[in-house]
């Protein structure tokens, strides 16, 4: 006898995919926040002509973007406080994603930066700004403005790198999907459900990110 489908017992759960969806949407947020403010520091100290800075921001860079993030999860969350640095499982996802968004989008940001022109930064200063007010008023929105096609990407990847949440028990909606699934056993109608979820989310992402994109292009 054939699988039949069934998704009687999806629906009677769905306000938990819902909410383990709204969850990993919120991670990504304040991960991503957090990560581009982290990239933008080591991506200026990446171009900077400080030895030391550079250094710092390469190995970070190298280290992190070498090691998969789902050992960055568990070192975190099972390895920290054996040195005394304790976090609750949001918590610990929140900061490995923050660290991790923040080595990925240093490279955007690094690339951006080299493509702008050197005149930028000298007309802030020939302005009179200091050279953190050119580079926060002047360098930066411009330099945003031209990398926004690869945060689009960057963003929507590490909005489905919330999936990997569900390892150390986060409610998220793969960790509700699991929990479905092993209390069902409706394992194709589980799986479905979760992933047109991540695919329509990851769609509407998508879609306001290229709306952002159309009313910030400069014009032709």
């Amino acid at each position: 006898m054939g699988y039949q489908l069934n998704f009687d017992a999806v629906w009677r759960n769905f306000d938990l995919l819902l909410s383990g969806l709204g969850l990993g949407l919120a991670l990504a947020v304040v991960s991503i926040f957090l990560g581009s403010l982290i990239g933008l520091v080591a991506a200026f100290a990446m171009v900077s002509k400080n030895r030391l800075w550079r250094g710092l921001a390469v190995g970070y860079v190298t280290a992190i973007r070498n090691t998969p993030i789902l050992v960055l999860i568990f070192f975190t969350f099972f390895a920290l406080p054996q040195f005394g640095v304790r976090f609750d499982k949001i918590e610990s996802f929140v900061f490995t994603l923050t660290v991790y968004a923040g080595a990925y989008l240093t490279e955007v940001f690094r690339g951006g930066l080299m493509a702008l022109p050197r005149g930028l930064r000298e007309a802030g200063l020939a302005l009179g700004m200091t050279e953190w007010r050119a580079n926060l008023w002047v360098v930066i929105p411009v330099m945003i403005r031209n990398v926004l096609p690869a945060l689009s990407n960057n963003f929507i990847s590490l909005f489905k790198d919330t999936s990997l949440a569900a390892a150390i028990a986060v409610p998220e909606l793969t960790f509700y999907a699991r929990q479905i699934n092993v209390n069902t056993f409706r394992v194709i109608e589980t799986w479905m459900v979760a992933s047109l979820m991540y695919v329509a989310a990851c769609y509407l992402i998508a879609a306001a990110l290229r709306r952002l994109e159309r009313r910030l292009a400069i014009p032709r």
